[in-house]
């Protein structure tokens, strides 16, 4: 029961209209023609309180995976013609939109640049920042992804020239070559502390080199971070599955919406992401959950996209300073009310905009929001689909942002005071530019004004630390004594790596007793970065809370419920690992603070380590204790590989962990010697199996146990499955829309599978038929292959005009539901999901509600092989 995902109305009236050549440097004539024409693509649904319209349209802007927004309005597009898993260059660009008069329509338009990929915008001044795939000129084969950096100093809405790298190989080319973008780098925003944020996928990377020339290397995805002129890069957190972007609020919380494994139903987590923590896909987020930090919520499946934090007084305050989340796979920007908790938050999700296919999401400072929406464009880009809308507050009056760089110091210290954080952002980048002598001493007294807004002296605070560099450490110092900012003035002290060594370690050791979680919590990760081994015994003293426990073995833990407690203690232990602190570790067994040395050992593979822990055992008559010891001896007989680049865990990893490619090491004798010996003296021979088991150790004395084989990217021997039954079930979509593509199939097979499936009982093929749900008589004329495969595989991703499930109440108590065929001022017709119809006296309808679901469930073709897939497909798409 095939239902086509793509508004069919708006595809014939691109067809219609006939698309030629819509690519101009400079303002289209036909572009307000265009605007009026493709109108009704829009958000489908939003709050009372905005006027949300049509910015732009497909010709200008087709398949629009990210997009960013100037302080002045300007809007640039990243225009990807590639998708997601397309390998053809040469079909990406950065779109600049213009609308002169501020009546929500593009006035002129420019190719700024052209990119291929393009994941990531951000525009600061003359400099736009953007973050793509690229491929190499000899081949056309990807060979890396880049953060580079263009300018516009004559402003003529093109780059001066060509880019400048910042950071290269900031992915996996192995894997961009095989799979394309799904899983890669992805946005990109900067914080009010001038780093710029990039949500890492879980290709992860391999020698990743920023300008300086420092290489760095992350298996699996998370957030790393890099100055803007390419230097300081460093992971900021780690653990996260496929994250595409992240919000950053006026205070440096910072929020992400990523995705579990495909085979545990790639499931949307909404976490707060805290600097240095782990959050552990895919080895530690199901059976070692005590170990990392949990996601605030799982809203169930979905795909998350673009991410904006609302930080602007414009705006009502019911959706002022709210994270906000995109989900392309829901079609929906959702807010996310959280309240704070500790060091962290609780949430609440509320959706918000609906939009088809929605992929990023941004705000000038002026008060007027973009969202771009991929709008049906398949996974490999369409030229006939993509849009972009504006949003605004119905009582918002438009007030042009100025052009700062004309601006005098005192201007830009009245624009750092704004409402609005884009404000504040444009104008500390624009006094980053000016001699510091020049702008400190105003600077200052807006950071020190106790008069003024947190979010105003915040931003000062991290404006004048980029400023005044070590020379402004005695004023921030002074900050610390100040509850309202105090634990910003600490995280401006940590901030930079190459200064950390001017940084007095007593402001440190002191919050760390402070009654605020949040300043506990900032004290912690700034001990860390600053180096110093004295800090390990203050880091040492934080308590592990009752929640610090492992889940059964074998069962899942709650890595999606919040666990405000744990967060001080595992930020102390990520810093006192960064510390590499193993003899204080090591002196702290069997103290009170033996809980967490004993966790934060878990991570030193180190001989002293090792050494440590038998030495403590063996002094022990504490039989809890000696248990614990031999617990984290177990955990350390092996440790993680190195990473190469040369692998990927695929869609659906192993999550057994504590290991996903796990070796021996050095002291793994040592440590296999210690543990059968005690094995031998102990009658709970089962404790041994457990350990053996739960860490892998595969030490066969202890008993053999079934191992999982690591799963590693490799290439598909389609001829071996394509016939196997139910492998359309097992795979993730983006395998499955890999293996179409090299599978044509038997057109004859799939017209018989069209009935099998129940395909018939919901569409027609003739127009001699019944007509039922959409039209599959010329589906092949209106969608390719791809966009027919995907509308299967994912029917809720955008569902047909006129072909939405309605649920309708009916006078004598009775329900109905499925999509309408027919309707005129007297009576309904609709049919359900069996195929059966109803006709509905208009006045016997009580009530009527358009449902965002589809009525083709998911999964349909689960138990179909590849083959048998493709058979289907090449069907369809010859029905024209």
């Amino acid at each position: 029961m095939l239902k086509i995902s793509y508004a069919i109305i708006s595809t014939f009236l691109m067809l219609l209209l006939g698309v030629t050549q819509p690519w101009s440097e400079h303002t289209s004539p036909n572009a307000e023609i265009w605007s009026r024409a493709d109108s009704l693509r829009n958000a489908s649904s939003w709050p009372a309180e905005l006027n949300i319209s049509n910015f732009a349209s497909a010709d200008l802007t087709p398949s629009p995976a990210c997009l960013a927004v100037a302080p002045t309005g300007e809007v640039y597009v990243g225009v990807d013609m590639i998708g997601s898993l397309g390998k053809k260059p040469g079909n990406g660009r950065i779109v600049k939109l213009v609308d002169t008069n501020n009546d929500g329509k593009v006035d002129k338009h420019t190719v700024y640049a052209s990119v291929d990929n393009p994941r990531g915008i951000l525009s600061v001044g003359d400099k736009l920042y953007v973050l793509h795939t690229v491929f190499s000129k000899e081949t056309g084969i990807a060979s890396g992804m880049d953060l580079v950096v263009f300018e516009d100093k004559n402003q003529d809405g093109v780059a001066d020239g060509p880019s400048s790298p910042l950071i290269e190989h900031v992915s996996s080319p192995k894997f961009l070559q095989s799979r394309g973008t799904d899983h890669a780098t992805n946005g990109i925003r900067m914080g009010i502390d001038g780093w710029i944020y990039i949500a890492v996928g879980d290709f992860g990377f391999h020698n990743a080199t920023d300008r300086s020339g420092k290489k760095m290397t992350m298996l699996g995805g998370g957030i790393v971070r890099v100055r803007p002129d390419g230097t300081e890069m460093e992971v900021y957190t780690h653990g996260m599955r496929n994250i595409y972007d992240v919000a950053i609020d006026p205070f440096m919380n910072i929020f992400a919406r990523g995705n579990t494994n495909d085979g545990g139903g790639w499931n949307i987590r909404f976490s707060n992401q805290i600097q240095s923590g782990e959050y552990g896909y895919p080895v530690l987020f199901k059976h070692f959950t005590d170990e990392i930090i949990p996601a605030l919520v799982d809203v169930g499946g979905g795909s998350g996209t673009g991410a904006l934090f609302m930080d602007d007084d414009t705006w009502p305050a019911q959706y002022n300073q709210v994270p906000m989340m995109a989900d392309w796979g829901r079609n929906q920007l959702y807010i996310h009310r959280v309240t704070a908790d500790g060091p962290s938050f609780t949430q609440k999700e509320e959706e918000f905009i609906k939009l088809a296919q929605i992929t990023d999401v941004d705000i000038d400072a002026s008060g007027r929001v973009y969202l771009s929406a991929w709008d049906g464009a398949g996974y490999s880009g369409n030229p006939s689909k993509g849009f972009v809308v504006r949003a605004v507050p119905k009582n918002w009056t438009y007030k042009a942002f100025p052009d700062l760089k004309k601006a005098s110091v005192k201007n830009l210290i009245t624009a750092l005071k704004s409402g609005g954080g884009a404000a504040r952002l444009a104008a500390q980048q624009e006094l980053l530019t000016r001699p510091a002598d020049k702008t400190l001493k105003s600077i200052w007294e807006v950071a020190a004004d106790t008069k003024l807004s947190k979010a105003v002296r915040v931003a000062a605070i991290f404006t004048y630390a980029q400023a005044a560099g070590t020379k402004g450490f005695d004023n921030l110092v002074k900050l610390t004594s100040d509850s309202d900012v105090k634990e910003f003035a600490l995280r401006a002290l940590a901030d930079r790596k190459p200064w950390v060594d001017a940084a007095p370690i007593a402001p440190f050791l002191q919050a760390m007793k402070d009654a605020s979680p949040r300043v506990q919590l900032v004290a912690e990760v700034g001990l860390g970065r600053l180096g110093r081994i004295e800090a390990a015994e203050e880091l040492l003293k934080v308590a592990v809370p009752a929640s610090f426990k492992a889940p059964a073995l074998g069962t899942e833990g709650p890595h999606a419920t919040p666990n405000s407690p744990i967060i001080l203690p595992h930020i102390a232990v990520r810093s006192l690992v960064s510390l590499n602190a193993v003899d204080a570790c090591v002196k702290a067994i069997g103290t009170a603070n033996s809980t967490l040395a004993l966790w934060a050992l878990r991570y030193m593979h180190d001989p002293k380590a090792v050494a440590g822990l038998i030495k403590a055992y063996e002094a022990s008559n504490d039989e809890a204790l000696k248990t614990q010891i031999l617990t984290t001896l177990s955990r350390l007989y092996k440790k993680e590989a190195d990473y190469d680049g040369s692998w990927w865990w695929s869609t659906r990893p192993d999550t057994h962990g504590p290991y996903y490619k796990a070796i021996t090491w050095e002291s793994s004798d040592t440590i296999k010697e210690f543990l059968l010996a005690e094995s031998k003296k102990m009658a709970d021979k089962q404790f041994f199996i457990d350990l053996n088991s739960r860490h892998r150790m595969e030490i066969p004395e202890f008993g053999k146990e079934e191992v999982a084989t690591v799963k590693e990217e490799v290439k598909i021997d389609l001829e071996k499955i394509k016939n196997k039954k139910g492998q359309v079930g097992e795979a993730s979509i983006e395998d499955v829309m890999l293996a179409m593509a090299k599978i044509q199939g038997d057109a004859a097979v799939g017209k018989t599978l069209f009935t099998q499936q129940g395909c018939i009982a919901c569409h027609s093929l003739s127009k001699s038929e019944t007509m039922k749900g959409p039209f599959m008589g010329q589906i092949g004329s209106i969608m390719t292959r791809e966009q027919i495969a995907e509308s299967i595989l994912k029917p809720n991703a955008s569902i047909s005009q006129g072909f939405s499930s309605v649920l309708i109440t009916a006078k004598r108590n009775k329900t109905y539901s499925g999509f309408v065929t027919e309707e005129s001022a007297s009576r309904l017709v609709l049919r359900d999901i069996t195929g059966q119809v109803y006709t509905i006296k208009t006045a016997d309808i009580i009530s009527r509600k358009e449902m965002d679901t589809s009525m083709m469930p998911a999964g349909l073709v689960n138990a179909l092989s590849y083959e048998e897939f493709a058979s289907l497909l090449t069907f369809l798409s010859q029905q024209k």
